[in-house]
């Protein structure tokens, strides 16, 4: 199974946090950043959720 592929331009210095995380979690920068933004993308679809349930059934 392929994957699609993403290329980005980071300075040296974001490089170098990013590898410092991911060390700190035993993780390559790919593991790292990918898993970052799956994160990120779930709090985002989770907010809306709590939001439409709100919406939907009134603010507490």
């Amino acid at each position: 199974m392929g994957s699609p592929v993403l290329s980005l331009r980071i300075d040296g210095e974001l490089l170098d946090r990013l590898r410092r995380h991911a060390a700190k979690r035993g993780m390559s920068v790919q593991d790292y950043v990918v898993r970052t933004l799956i994160r990120d993308d779930f709090d985002e679809r989770f907010k809306a959720s709590v939001e439409a349930t709100e919406k939907f059934y009134g603010a507490a």
